[in-house]
């Protein structure tokens, strides 16, 4: 039986409400969740928020003690006063025992106050990505990105990369099965890496950006299949350069990357909820051989299949 692991997510002053929202639905206590999440203040009692919101906690710092995974959300004009002191102890005690900490938009400056993203890539929300280089020169601050995993600390952009940053650690912590569980609770896109852009920089038509999302879905529905530049681009009715091109700048991607990493996300859970042997998952997503599939798996995850389906199994 899987040990539950526990989250905590402490709201500061004018923390807003979407982001202190993601991670507490996304690893929400309920019976599919190998999680308990704790929503929780630098001291119990109201908080005034964000957007006209407040809020009223029970618990205060005393709620990192234990917790596996930390959240940070953001909050307003983070700009204007560096965030509490206790709460950077607090946070530095978490990290030396071995919890994870994550930011959400703004909640990387609360995150940067400990020194913990010194000499480290972080990202915040484009907004306020200049003001965090300015503010601590040592992190590498990089606006372009949806989220930033380091190992034990974690960024992410505007409050949405949130959800992607809760899916991606869900995928690391749980496997392909629990994260696309949640995704499709949270009806959001299982498959944005996080090297996507935050904005695309230049104007996209929006039919465009329409085709290229049904073509992504057609992919996904097809993986067995033989899958080309050439086969996309004609389904996204747009030239194969013009696809390959804006195809980046969308997801982060080549297109062929993208395939691939959504295969071996199939295969994933495919190790994770069947009995099906190597070589068979390995035809059913358009790996090809068991060689392909061990191959990619070792370049990518670090591992063998045989490994992540002992790893993620729930027997």
């Amino acid at each position: 039986m899987r040990r539950m692991k526990r989250v905590a997510v402490v709201v500061l002053e004018g923390a807003k409400p979407l982001d202190v929202g993601i991670p507490a639905q996304v690893f929400a206590t309920r019976a599919s969740m190998p999680y308990s999440v704790d929503v929780c203040g630098v001291h119990p009692g109201p908080i005034a928020g964000g957007d006209g919101l407040s809020y009223h906690v029970a618990r205060g710092l005393e709620a990192l003690d234990g917790a596996d995974l930390v959240f940070v959300p953001g909050y307003r004009h983070p700009d204007r006063e560096p965030p509490p002191e206790e709460l950077a102890r607090a946070l530095v005690r978490a990290h030396e025992r071995g919890a994870r900490l994550a930011a959400i938009s703004t909640g990387a400056f609360a995150l940067a106050e400990t020194g913990l993203l010194d000499g480290r890539r972080a990202t915040t929300h484009w907004h306020y990505s200049k003001i965090l280089a300015e503010r601590y020169p040592r992190i590498q601050v990089d606006e372009r990105v949806l989220f930033v995993d380091e190992g034990s600390v974690l960024t992410s952009a505007g409050a949405a990369s949130g959800i992607d940053l809760c899916l991606h650690i869900l995928r690391q912590e749980d496997g392909m099965a629990v994260a696309n569980h949640a995704a499709r609770r949270l009806v959001a896109a299982p498959y944005r890496s996080g090297g996507q852009a935050q904005y695309v920089p230049r104007s996209v038509p929006e039919t465009h950006g329409e085709r290229f999302t049904q073509t992504r879905e057609w992919a996904l529905r097809h993986l067995g299949e033989p899958i080309t530049i050439e086969i996309l681009a004609m389904h996204a009715r747009v030239s194969p350069r013009t696809f390959s091109r804006r195809f980046l700048d969308e997801t982060g991607y080549t297109p062929m990357q993208w395939i691939m990493r959504a295969r071996l996300d199939r295969a994933r859970e495919m190790l994770e909820e069947t009995d099906l042997g190597v070589e068979e998952i390995s035809a059913t997503v358009g790996l090809g051989t068991a060689t392909n599939l061990r191959r990619y798996f070792r370049r990518v995850l670090g591992t063998t299949p045989t490994e992540y389906r002992r790893t993620f199994s729930e027997s």
